[in-house]
């Protein structure tokens, strides 16, 4: 079966290398994808269904909405499109606006609390549908920026990971598109015609200052240097922990045994 085209063959390339290198989906697995109606879970939506039709392994896949209570979020569309594209889909109506709207000071951007809170239903919806793993739609450059705004601002070397055991053991998270660029999720989902549907949070977009400044700086050094965005998720797969100051990775104890080791050995003689 051929893909529908040149670009979602180059996806689902990158998508199966991430499902092979980080194990993210295996024989069997029921698949819940966290779809918003935002390019990129169309994108991820897509994207596993062109792969499940195509796998050498039997997995199933179902769709859910988290719907935020907003008057005017167009769930409804969410729902018409999966009809039409025959895609299990569960909506599951909150009143996490409501909340948002009762927690946060007018000046503050809720998206963080928002995420935290649906991943909540996200987690207790994926019990009721026996799904096995939990995937999301986060990009290669959600992890460059995370992994940026966490070296900045919260003084630790960490982005996300690709696939994720929750506290509890209960659940997996996935991401399988860590390979895939944002820009190139937005190509395929205008590609495939899926209509990006905002939450209508009255907030929703407007990113933290940091995180705006953090986009602002990797389009500047991409222009200036192509390629290094690629380097910089290259480098999250490629941790020189020796040369970190982290003393649970190099702990001074050991790092003083293993010297005092190495100076008890006889020295080799030259030729």
């Amino acid at each position: 079966m051929a893909y529908a085209s040149a670009l979602e063959k180059k996806l689902a390339r990158k998508v199966t290398r991430a499902i092979v290198d980080f194990d993210l989906i295996e024989e069997g697995d029921r698949v819940m994808v966290g779809l918003s109606g935002g390019k990129d879970s169309w994108a991820l939506m897509q994207l596993l269904e062109a792969l499940r039709r195509r796998a050498p392994i039997n997995f199933t896949l179902v769709a859910v909405n988290v719907d935020s209570g907003y008057r005017d979020y167009r769930h409804d569309t969410i729902a018409q499109i999966c009809d039409e594209r025959g895609w299990e889909l569960q909506i599951e109506h909150t009143t996490i606006g409501a909340i948002l709207d009762d927690k946060l000071d007018a000046q503050a951007t809720p998206c963080s609390l928002c995420a935290r809170l649906r991943r909540g239903v996200l987690y207790r919806v994926a019990s009721a549908v026996g799904a096995t793993k939990i995937a999301l739609g986060h990009h290669a450059d959600d992890f460059i920026e995370t992994l940026l705004l966490n070296l900045f601002f919260a003084g630790a070397l960490k982005a996300m990971p690709p696939r994720l055991v929750s506290d509890d053991r209960r659940h997996v998270v996935i991401r399988p598109l860590v390979y895939v660029a944002e820009e190139e999720a937005r190509q395929y989902t205008d590609e495939v015609g899926l209509p990006i549907i905002g939450c209508c949070c009255s907030a929703c977009g407007d990113m933290s200052l940091q995180r705006q400044r953090v986009k602002r700086l990797l389009v500047d050094l991409e222009r200036e240097h192509p390629g290094v965005k690629q380097s910089m998720l290259k480098a999250l797969g490629n941790v020189a922990g020796r040369h970190l100051l982290d003393r649970r990775l190099n702990p001074v104890a050991e790092l003083r045994a293993e010297v005092a080791a190495t100076l008890d050995q006889p020295v080799p003689l030259t030729t």
